[in-house]
C-alpha cells in the first residue's frame, strides 16, 4: 500500500477494562488436531542463512530495533565481513547458481569473490548501496530503511550437496542469506513466435529496444513474442498490450532492464507474461511516479508466471479490470514500495506460489479503492523481510481468502497479516462477506509502531475507519517467535470502531514476547483450540481505547490452553518478557538487548557482550579507567544474579577485573547494587564469574563499572547475562 502513514492512537491513557468472557474463557481442554497442509511457496532454490555458515567475520543480531541492519535481516541475524574475510556455505542440494542478500554501508560498493571447495572460481557478486537506504519522510514513524539488496551469479559449474561455497569480501559487507539454485538450461523459442531480436531489439542492452518490443507485440497478436537470451533496454513503458504472450528463455537468461515495463489503464486481456527478468533502476520511492513492472491492467484472463522482478517501486500495481488474473511462481525482490497491490475492482484474482523479499511497504496487498476486490486470494506465497509495513494486508473487500502463506520478519510499521478497514482514500469498500485466513505460518512477525511505541501483533484485525461487519474466520494458524503479540484487535485511528465477528479456530502459538490476544477495540471474537507456550507477559491484554468506548468480548470455544492470565494494568503496555510471572525463569534477560559503553576499542563493540556468543567480546578504550557497560533489559526486572564471561579459549590467561554493579529504572539515576570487588576470570574454570544481587533488586538498566584489569589495560567482557534466579 502506497503512502501508508499507519498511525495508531496512543494507549497510555486507557483505563483498566474488564475482560468480558463467555462460557468460561480459556479452559484447558484437549487439543484438536490440525490437518497438515502445504505452507508457503514451492521454490526452485534453497536458502541458507549466513549466521549458520562458517565465517571469520562477526555475527550480528538478533535485533528488533527499527533501522538497524540486523533487524531487517532474515532471522534478524546476519554476518558482517571486513576486507578479506569470508563466509562459507555448505551447499544443501545440487546447484549452479546463487543469489545473495547483502548490505554495504551507504555510499559504498564492493564485491564478493566466489570460491568453490577452496578454489577461486573467477566469479564475483557485485555489491552496491545504490538501491538501499530509502527515506520516506512523509510516512509518520518511518526511518531510513530498505537496507538490504540482492545480487546473483551463475557459477559456471554444477555443485552437489555438501560442496562448499565461500564468499570473500573486498570491503565491508553484511551477508544475510544465500539462495542456491539449479537453473535449467535456457528455453527455446516456441514454434511460430515473433522474436524481438528479429524486430530490431538489441540483446547487448546498449540500444533502446522499446520500439522492437512494440513491433513484436503488434505482429504476434494471438501468439507469442519471444525474448531470446540477452539483456534488453526498454526505456519507455509498453502500452496496448493485449491478446499476446511475452515469453523469455528463463529469468536467468532473458533480462529486460526497465523501471516501468507495462503501463495501461485498459486491455482486452489474455496477456501472458512468462519466464524472463525485469530489473529496474528505482533507487527511491516516489508515489506519484508509476515506476512499476505492471502499472494498471493486463485485462481479464491474463497471467504472470516465472518472472524475476527487481529494483522497481511496485511489482504489480493493478487497477481496473484484471478479472481472473493468475500471478504465480514469480520472485519479487527489492521493491521500494509494495510487491503487489490489487488496487480495487479485482475479481477472481489468484496470487499463489510467489517469493517476495525486501519490500519497502506491504509485500502483498488488496486495497478496495473505487470498487471492492472480490473473490480474490493470496495462496501459498513465501514472504520475507518487508521492512516498513505488513507481509500481507487486506484493506477492505468482499469474500477474500488468505491461505497457506509463510510470512517472516516483518519490521517497523506492520504485522504479518493485517485485515483492516483502513481506507487511506475514498471511495472505499470496507470488509464484507467472509474473509478467510487459513493455514498461514507467521515467524517473527509484528513490531513496535514507532509513532506511539505501540506493539503490532502477528495478525491484526483493524477497524481503523469503520466497524468490521464482515465475518473474519482465522483457522489453523502457526505463530512462532512473535516479538510482541499473536492476535491484535484494534481501531487504529483511535475512533473506537468495533472489531466484530472474528472467529479464531486452531492455532499454535510458540513464544510471544507479550500477550496472545491484544484487544484494544470494542467488539468480539471467539477462540477455539488455540494452544500457546512461551507466553512472555500474560495471556490477554483487554483494554479498549478510547476509555469507555465499549468492551471486547472473548468467547471460549474450548480447546484453548496456555494463555488464561490477564494483563492487569491498562495504563502501561507489557514489555516483552514482563508479566505477573516469568514463563521461563532461566531466561537470560540481557541476551540481545541494547548495550552501550563509555568507550570501545576497534571492532570490540558493546553489542558483542550480549550477542549470546562467548567467543566475541567488548573491550573498552584502552588505558582509560574507569569504563562502564550498560545493558537495557527492556523493563524493570527483579534480577537476582549476573553472570560475566570472557572467551573460554586457553589463550585468554587468567586475570582479575575490579568492578561494581549499578542499577537504574529510568536510565538516569543509578544506585550501587553490588559494591566494587575483585573478580578472577580463569580459563581453567570457564572464564566465568557469577555475581549475586541482593534480594529486592529491581532494575531495567544494568551497569557494570570496571576500574581495573590485571590482564589488559581495559575492561573486557564477552558475555553479560542476567537472571531472575
Amino acid at each position: 500500500m502506497q503512502s501508508t502513514a499507519r498511525r495508531i492512537a496512543p494507549r497510555w491513557t486507557a483505563a483498566a477494562a474488564a475482560v468480558a468472557l463467555a462460557s468460561g474463557m480459556l479452559s484447558a481442554l484437549a487439543p484438536t488436531a490440525q490437518a497438515a497442509a502445504t505452507v508457503g511457496a514451492s521454490l526452485p532454490f534453497t536458502s541458507v542463512e549466513a549466521e549458520s555458515a562458517t565465517t571469520d567475520g562477526q555475527k550480528i543480531g538478533p535485533d528488533y530495533t527499527q533501522g538497524t541492519v540486523a533487524s531487517e535481516a532474515s532471522g534478524r541475524q546476519a554476518v558482517k565481513l571486513g576486507a578479506g574475510q569470508q563466509v562459507e556455505f555448505t551447499v544443501p542440494s545440487a546447484a549452479n547458481a546463487v543469489n545473495v542478500a547483502y548490505n554495504v554501508p551507504d555510499g559504498q560498493t564492493g564485491t564478493l569473490a566466489v570460491y568453490v571447495n577452496g578454489q577461486q572460481t573467477g566469479k564475483t557478486l557485485a555489491l552496491t548501496s545504490k538501491y538501499s537506504y530509502v527515506d520516506t519522510s512523509w510516512i509518520v514513524g518511518s526511518k531510513t530503511h530498505h537496507l538490504f539488496d540482492n545480487t546473483r551469479v551463475l557459477l559456471g559449474q554444477s555443485l552437489k550437496a555438501g560442496d562448499k561455497v565461500a564468499l570473500k569480501a573486498s570491503g565491508t559487507v553484511t551477508v544475510d542469506v544465500a539462495d542456491f539454485e539449479q537453473v535449467a538450461a535456457a528455453g527455446q523459442a516456441p514454434s511460430g513466435a515473433v522474436s524481438v531480436v528479429d524486430k530490431g531489439a538489441d540483446p547487448t542492452g546498449q540500444a533502446d529496444s522499446t520500439q522492437a518490443f512494440n513491433s513484436a507485440i503488434s505482429a504476434a497478436q494471438g501468439g507469442t513474442v519471444w525474448i531470446p537470451p540477452g539483456e534488453y533496454k526498454v526505456g519507455s513503458a509498453l502500452q496496448n498490450v493485449a491478446n499476446v504472450t511475452l515469453k523469455g528463455a528463463g529469468n536467468w537468461y532473458s533480462i529486460v532492464h526497465s523501471s516501468h515495463f507495462i503501463d495501461q489503464m485498459s486491455s482486452s486481456g489474455n496477456v501472458h507474461i512468462q519466464d524472463f527478468a525485469v530489473i529496474g533502476e528505482v533507487t527511491e520511492r516516489v508515489d506519484s511516479s508509476p515506476d512499476n513492472f505492471v502499472n494498471g491492467t493486463l485485462g481479464p484472463n491474463s497471467s504472470v508466471s516465472g518472472m524475476w522482478i527487481q529494483h522497481v517501486k511496485v511489482g504489480l500495481w493493478l487497477m481496473n479490470n484484471n478479472d481472473d488474473l493468475v500471478v504465480e511462481n514469480n520472485r519479487i525482490l527489492d521493491t521500494t514500495a509494495d510487491g503487489l497491490n490489487l488496487n480495487g475492482n479485482a475479481k477472481g484474482v489468484v496470487v499463489r506460489n510467489n517469493f517476495l523479499r525486501n519490500q519497502g511497504d506491504d509485500s502483498l496487498a488488496m486495497w478496495s479503492l473505487y470498487a471492492a476486490d472480490t473473490g480474490s486470494s493470496f495462496e501459498n506465497n513465501t514472504i520475507s523481510q518487508p521492512n516498513l509495513a505488513n507481509g500481507i494486508a487486506i484493506y477492505g473487500g468482499r469474500d477474500i481468502t488468505v491461505k497457506g502463506n509463510l510470512v517472516q520478519d516483518t519490521n517497523a510499521l506492520g504485522s504479518g497479516i493485517a485485515i483492516s478497514n483502513q481506507k487511506f482514500a475514498d471511495p472505499f469498500s470496507p470488509l464484507a462477506g467472509t474473509i478467510t485466513v487459513s493455514g498461514n505460518t507467521l515467524v517473527r512477525t509484528g513490531a513496535i509502531n514507532p509513532n506511539w511505541q505501540h506493539p503490532m501483533g502477528a495478525i491484526r484485525v483493524d477497524s481503523y475507519d469503520s466497524a468490521i461487519e464482515a465475518n473474519v474466520n482465522i483457522t489453523d494458524t502457526t505463530i512462532t517467535d512473535s516479538p510482541y503479540s499473536a492476535f491484535e484487535f484494534v481501531s487504529g485511528s483511535g475512533n473506537g470502531y468495533a472489531a466484530k465477528n472474528t472467529t479464531v479456530d486452531g492455532a499454535t502459538v510458540d513464544k510471544v514476547g507479550t500477550v496472545v490476544v491484544q484487544a484494544e477495540a470494542q467488539g468480539a471474537a471467539k477462540f477455539s483450540n488455540v494452544q500457546a507456550t512461551g507466553v512472555g507477559s500474560a495471556g490477554v491484554y483487554n483494554c479498549p481505547y478510547p476509555n469507555g468506548s465499549g468492551t471486547f468480548t472473548l468467547t471460549d470455544g474450548g480447546g484453548n490452553s496456555g494463555w488464561d492470565s490477564l494483563w492487569s494494568d491498562c495504563s502501561t503496555w507489557p514489555q516483552p518478557g514482563e508479566g505477573n510471572s516469568d514463563p521461563d525463569p532461566t531466561r537470560n534477560l540481557a541476551k540481545g538487548r541494547p548495550a552501550t559503553a563509555t568507550g570501545s576499542a576497534d571492532v570490540y563493540t558493546p553489542g558483542k557482550a550480549v550477542d549470546g556468543d562467548a567467543n566475541t567480546y567488548w573491550e573498552s578504550t584502552n588505558s582509560a579507567f574507569p569504563q562502564a557497560l550498560t545493558v537495557d533489559l527492556g523493563s524493570a526486572q527483579a534480577a537476582r544474579r549476573v553472570v560475566l564471561k570472557l572467551p573460554p579459549a586457553s589463550a585468554w590467561a587468567a586475570r582479575t577485573q575490579t568492578l561494581s554493579v549499578l542499577g537504574s529504572t529510568d536510565g538516569s539515576a543509578y544506585s550501587t547494587v553490588v559494591a566494587s570487588h575483585d573478580y578472577r576470570f580463569d580459563p581453567a574454570s570457564g572464564n566465568t564469574v557469577a555475581v549475586d544481587l541482593p534480594s529486592g533488586t529491581n532494575l531495567r538498566y544494568l551497569k557494570l563499572n570496571v576500574t581495573a584489569n590485571t590482564g589488559w589495560p581495559a575492561a573486557q567482557l564477552s558475555e553479560v547475562e542476567a537472571y531472575l534466579n
